[in-house]
């Protein structure tokens, strides 16, 4: 499987322009938007609803990360394939 396989440059573009005048504006909005994106994918490939993934809050914890790409420390690759591994251990979880 290959979660978020394309990178999503103007994303990118967009929320790094947003980071030159608000950077924590602009981490929550990286966050909500790689959320949506994720979402699509994650709810399509695993049947997410049913398992009552909260996919904003597994972004919201690899925040960071997410940040290290935007600002060019990390490739698009090595993101989304460290948020797929969070999305694939959380759906794997026992569910309380």
């Amino acid at each position: 499987m290959s979660l978020l396989a394309e990178e999503p440059v103007e994303l990118r573009d967009r929320i790094r322009a947003l980071a030159a005048v608000a950077p924590a504006q602009a981490r929550r909005v990286l966050v909500q938007e790689v959320a949506l994106l994720a979402g699509g994918e994650v709810h399509s490939g695993f049947a997410a609803p049913a398992t009552g993934l909260d996919v904003e809050c597994v972004c919201r914890g690899y925040e960071r990360e997410l940040w290290l790409w935007l600002v060019g420390e990390r490739t698009w690759a090595q993101c989304a394939s460290g948020l797929e591994g969070r999305f694939l251990r959380r759906l794997r979880a026992p569910q309380p």
